[in-house]
C-alpha cells in the first residue's frame, strides 16, 4: 500500500548503506564502513533445482579444514577441504533444506569454522524468501552485482522490483520494439532500464525470480489518452460523478478503476505482455490499497472488491500462465479471496503497531494476524509478511538489532518469511525510505537467520501441528510460558513434524517492549543465558534429542545428551541468546 509521501534526494544504494564509506579502500590494510559486510563463504545460487550441482567459494583455506554435510542433524557426508572452490552434488530429493559447515578439530574438539545452507527446491514459491529492489538510478556495474551477491548470500529466491513502472495503467516507458532509455516514477525520480534490466539479469543468474510491482487497478492522469475508459473507473458515489482516488504529491493522483472490469483485465494484460517482452520478468507483484468503503462501477452497482481481486488473478493467470503471480492482503483484507485464487504463496502488508494505529500490536498479535492469513488457503501455501520494522524513526541512523532479532524468530519459528532485505533493510511501504541503515553485525546476524531458515525449512515450513510446550527451567529465576510470548520470560512454541517434537525457545526476558515493529527502535538486547538446563516433556522415549540456533556457530545442529524420567527429558543448552531450537526425535 503506497504512502503519501515526498521523497528526499535518495544517495544512490549499495546494499545495507548509502554512506561514503560503503567501498572506502584508501586505508591499508583495506577498511570498511560500519554496514559493510564481508562475505567469507558462499554459494553461487540462492536455490538449486534437484540434480544441480551446488558451487561453493571460501575466501580463505583453513589448515586441516573439513566439510560436513547434513539434513536435519543427519550427516550425508564428509570431506576434507582442501581447495577455496569446490562443488556438491546433493540428494536428488526435492523440497529439502541442508546445512553446510566447515569445521577443524583441536584437542579432540570440533570447532565449527563457517557454514552455509543449501536449498534444493524445484519451485521458489514452496519456500519463498523474498527480498526487493527500490533503486534505479545510474548505478556502476559492480555495485549492481554486489548488490546481488549479499542477497544471494541471504538465499534470497524471489525479488519485488517496486516502483521500477513508468504509469500505472502503463507500466513500460516507451515499446516493445524501443523501449525509454529511463523514464520518472511516480515521485520523479529517474529510472533507467539498463539498471532494471541489469538486476533481472544478474538475479536469474542466481535463480533468483523476479517480480514487477504494480497495482491491480492504478491508472494516472493520462490515462485516457493511453485508452483507459471512463466507463473502468470505481466511483464513490452511483451517479460516476466523483472517481476513486489516492492522493499523492507525484506527478499525478493515482485513481482506481475496477479490477474486475474485464475490458480493464484486457486493457492491463496487454501492457504487461509488453513488460514481460521488453524485461523478461518472471511474474507480476499485484497490489491494492486496502478496504476503500462502499464504492460502485459507472452504472451505479456496488462493487464487491474481494471478489474484483479474485477476478482479476484469474484473468492474469489465464493471459500469462507460465507467469508468477502474488497479491498483497493489505492488512489481511481479502485474503479469503486471494489465497484461493492462483496465487503461488501467500503477501501480507501487516499493519498496526504505530502511532494512532493499534499501538500496542503485540509480537502475538503478529503470529494471529500470520496464522489467520494462512488460514484462509487451509495452509497449503507459504507466507511472505511485509512487517516494517522501527517505523516511526524518521532521525538518520541504524535499525535496532534486537528488535529485528526478536520478530524473525518469532515470524520463522512460526513457519513465515520477512520482506525486509534488499538495497537496504526496508523500513516503510515507501521502500525507497532509507534513513535506517544495518550495521554489519546485524547482517552477518541475518545471514545466520537465514541459513537457520533454509537448512531447517522442513521443519519450520513444511507442515506439521502446532501444540502447546511444557519446558521449565532448572534456575526457578527463568520463568518460560507456551506462547504467546510475555514481557520478561522465555517464549516456547511447540510442533510436531512427521513424528519429531520441535520445540522453540525465545527469549523476552529482557525485553523492554512487545509491540513487534519496535516502532521507535528501542527493543533491549537479551542478556545471555549461558547452558541453561532445561526440563521438557516428551511424547514418547526419545533416540535423540539435537539442538539449533541461529545465534550459535551460525545454526549448525548439536546433539544433546539428556536424561529421562517418566515423561519428561532433562537436558543442557548451550546457551540461549534470541532463539533456541531443540529437536526431539523417537
Amino acid at each position: 500500500m503506497k504512502k503519501i509521501y515526498i521523497p528526499a534526494t535518495l544517495c544512490l544504494l549499495v546494499l545495507f548503506g548509502c554512506k561514503k564509506d560503503y567501498f572506502n579502500v584508501s586505508n591499508n590494510p583495506i577498511t570498511y564502513g560500519q554496514s559493510y559486510i564481508d562475505i567469507t563463504l558462499s554459494t553461487d545460487k540462492s536455490i538449486y533445482k534437484p540434480g544441480e550441482p551446488v558451487k561453493f567459494n571460501f575466501k580463505e583455506l583453513v589448515s586441516g579444514a573439513k566439510v560436513r554435510y547434513s539434513y536435519l542433524g543427519k550427516v550425508i557426508k564428509e570431506d576434507n577441504l582442501i581447495a577455496t572452490t569446490w562443488t556438491w552434488n546433493p540428494p536428488a530429493d526435492d523440497y529439502r533444506g541442508y546445512m553446510v559447515e566447515i569445521f577443524t578439530t583441536e584437542n579432540g574438539a570440533e570447532k565449527v569454522v563457517d557454514n552455509i545452507a543449501v536449498d534444493v527446491s524445484s519451485d521458489w514459491a514452496k519456500f519463498p524468501r523474498y527480498g526487493f529492489l527500490s533503486d534505479y538510478g545510474k548505478i556502476q556495474d559492480v555495485h549492481l552485482k554486489r548488490n546481488i551477491e549479499l542477497l544471494n548470500r541471504y538465499h534470497i529466491n524471489g525479488l519485488q522490483f517496486y516502483d521500477w513502472l513508468y504509469d500505472h495503467h502503463r507500466p513500460l516507458a516507451g515499446t516493445v520494439e524501443n523501449p525509454a532509455t529511463s523514464w520518472p516514477d511516480i515521485f520523479g525520480r529517474t529510472n533507467y532500464f539498463s539498471t532494471v534490466k541489469g538486476y533481472i539479469d544478474e538475479a536469474k543468474t542466481r535463480n533468483m525470480k523476479t517480480m514487477f510491482y504494480n497495482l491491480c487497478y492504478g491508472a494516472l492522469n493520462s490515462a485516457t489518452a493511453d485508452g483507459v475508459k471512463e466507463e473502468w473507473y470505481i466511483f464513490n458515489d452511483k451517479n460516476h460523478q466523483e472517481k476513486d482516488y489516492h492522493p499523492l504529491s507525484g506527478r499525478s493522483n493515482i485513481y482506481l478503476v475496477n479490477a474486475g472490469n474485464t475490458d480493464w483485465q484486457q486493457y492491463i494484460n496487454g501492457r504487461n505482455k509488453d513488460v514481460y517482452d521488453a524485461f523478461g520478468f518472471d511474474g507480476y507483484h499485484i497490489d491494492q490499497l486496502g478496504y476503500r468503503g462502499d464504492r460502485y462501477d459507472y452504472n451505479g452497482n456496488l462493487i464487491d472488491m474481494p471478489t474484483s481481486y479474485s477476478s482479476f488473478i484469474n484473468a492474469m493467470k489465464a493471459a500469462q500462465p507460465d507467469k508468477y503471480l502474488l497479491f498483497n492482503a493489505v492488512g489481511g483484507y481479502a485474503q479469503d479471496k486471494i489465497a484461493p485464487a492462483p496465487v503461488d504463496f501467500l503477501y501480507t502488508e501487516v499493519w498496526g503497531g504505530r502511532e494512532g494505529d493499534n499501538e500496542s500490536m503485540s509480537y502475538a498479535d503478529l503470529i494471529n494476524v500470520m496464522n489467520d492469513n494462512l488460514s484462509k488457503s487451509n495452509y497449503q501455501k507459504n507466507i511472505v509478511l511485509a512487517a516494517y520494522m522501527d517505523y516511526n524513526v524518521n532521525s538518520s541512523g541504524y535499525v535496532n538489532k534486537p528488535g529485528i532479532l526478536l520478530a524473525d524468530a518469532a515470524i520463522f519459528a512460526w513457519g513465515g518469511a520477512h520482506l525486509e532485505l534488499g538495497e537496504h533493510y526496508l523500513i516503510n511501504e515507501y521502500f525507497p525510505k532509507n534513513n535506517l541503515q544495518m550495521r554489519a553485525d546485524l547482517g552477518k546476524a541475518l545471514i545466520s537467520y537465514y541459513d537457520f531458515s533454509v537448512a531447517y525449512q522442513n521443519l519450520l515450513r513444511d507442515g506439521g501441528d502446532f501444540q502447546p510446550a511444557n519446558v521449565s527451567f532448572a534456575n526457578s529465576a527463568i520463568v518460560s510460558e507456551s506462547w504467546p510470548a510475555a514481557k520478561g520470560k522465555v517464549a516456547t512454541i511447540g510442533k510436531k513434524v512427521n513424528g519429531k517434537d520441535i520445540v522453540h525457545l525465545i527469549n523476552f526476558t529482557n525485553a523492554t517492549t512487545m509491540v513487534w515493529r519496535d516502532n521507535k527502535a528501542t527493543q533491549a538486547e537479551p542478556e545471555l543465558i549461558s547452558t541453561p538446563t532445561i526440563n521438557v516433556r516428551v511424547s514418547g522415549t526419545p533416540s535423540k534429542v539435537w539442538f539449533a540456533s541461529p545465534d550459535v556457530d551460525g545454526g549448525v545442529a548439536k546433539i544433546l545428551d539428556f536424561t529421562q524420567t517418566g515423561n519428561k527429558v532433562t537436558l543442557t543448552l548451550p546457551s540461549l541468546k534470541y532463539w533456541d531450537m531443540v529437536v526431539i526425535e523417537y
